[in-house]
């Protein structure tokens, strides 16, 4: 007797073995699909929902509008709930503040067109369709990275520095290098280019290398950096992430950019919060800030905020400064007091871990000092030293 194929024993026993067919979505349902695969990943990597807020990373804030609007999409209810494992989708949403911006205005900020499309302003914009996304990752292979450790603080930086005004977004395409150091956005997700291996022959004759990139949500691939710069020109969201030190005007000028006024308020915070380590080192952990508006408003809530410690602050310090430029003046004293940046993690109120920013191990004369040579223009000259605690001469 002849053996029976797995086929046929199943088909014996009434088991239906014909593929089930494949399902095409609409360009819409793509959207929507590619939206939400966004906000879960970034669920995935930071163990909780996205929040509205200044204080938080402003691709966090894009994902909480987007959120948003998936729940009020009947349609998007519809599509998405079969995927929706972590429960976005029946959670109910953080109201978001006074000072929450809308899409368009936050896409405007990473230097990304705002236009709304013309058939339908639910649909959500400026995100790669589903095959879009698989086609740019698949690219190349990517595999964990093993040392991610080094590379997440610069993840951080970066977006700090994205989110403060210090690094801007451009279109790829009118520079299309790509070199050691640099950073990237492609499908959606920040790139960096940890090396830059020995020049190649393309077998069309042109140079080439082979790159390490490593990926936001902690993988890696030995792309060909010809490969990156045709994943960042073929993708429409493609962009080149500028270095700080790429001159973007004055810090104190008689012209000001739109988000500033005429004049800013250095501040510097002390903590009540009874976290061990901030306890022992009150009277050296300060949070440093610039605002446009009044420095009491802006931390009415400090309690029940995790960028403030999920605590009462004191205000210890104000400095009041007319001509400015605000985000660049707050990342000038960022970068000063980057070597003593407290690497702090709490748990908010809904048991997920938040790493606030801003915070800094430094005694309120380094800050006094710093404030001084930021007004008569020495500061470059400077540098922090947390060994001693102090500003010390720069020996370049």
């Amino acid at each position: 007797m002849a053996r029976m194929t797995e086929d046929e024993m199943l088909a014996a026993l009434g088991v239906d073995t014909s593929p089930e067919p494949v399902r095409e979505y609409s360009k819409r349902e793509e959207r929507l699909l590619a939206g939400f695969e966004d906000i879960q990943r970034f669920v995935d990597e930071h163990g909780h929902a996205p929040r509205h807020g200044e204080d938080h990373d402003i691709f966090e804030r894009l994902y909480a509008v987007r959120l948003d609007r998936l729940r009020q999409l009947p349609e998007a209810l519809a599509l998405l709930e079969p995927m929706d494992k972590q429960g976005l989708l029946t959670t109910s949403p953080n109201a978001p503040g006074p000072d929450a911006m809308d899409e368009d205005a936050l896409l405007a900020a990473l230097g990304a067109d705002g236009a709304k499309d013309d058939d339908d302003i639910t649909v959500l914009r400026h995100v790669q369709s589903h095959a879009q996304r698989q086609a740019a990752e698949e690219v190349a292979d990517r595999q964990a990275c093993k040392d991610f450790e080094r590379f997440e603080p610069l993840f951080d930086q970066a977006r700090a520095e994205m989110e403060n005004g210090a690094r801007k977004t451009l279109r790829f395409g009118r520079d299309t290098s790509i070199e050691e150091g640099n950073f990237f956005i492609l499908a959606g997700q920040m790139v960096y280019v940890a090396e830059v291996g020995e020049t190649l022959r393309a077998p069309n004759g042109e140079k080439d290398a082979r790159l390490r990139v490593i990926f936001a949500n902690g993988t890696e691939s030995d792309l060909l950096r010809r490969s990156l710069q045709r994943a960042l020109y073929k993708d429409d969201t493609g962009r080149r992430v500028t270095h700080p030190d790429t001159d973007t005007g004055p810090l104190f000028s008689d012209r000001m950019d739109g988000s500033d006024t005429e004049s800013g308020t250095i501040y510097v915070l002390r903590s009540q919060s009874g976290e061990p380590f901030v306890a022992e080192h009150r009277e050296l952990v300060h949070k440093i800030g610039v605002t446009g508006g009044k420095v009491e408003t802006r931390i009415a809530n400090a309690k029940h905020d995790p960028t403030y410690l999920l605590a009462d602050v004191d205000i210890v310090a104000t400095y009041k400064l007319s001509g400015i430029a605000r985000t660049k003046l707050e990342n000038v004293l960022h970068r000063i007091f980057a070597p003593a940046q407290l690497e702090l993690s709490i748990t908010d109120r809904f048991g997920n871990p938040v790493k606030p920013r801003e915070w800094f191990l430094v005694p309120l004369p380094a800050i006094d000092e710093a404030v001084k040579r930021i007004r008569d223009g020495s500061i470059a000259d400077y540098v922090y030293d947390p060994a001693e605690a102090r500003l010390r001469p720069n020996a370049h």
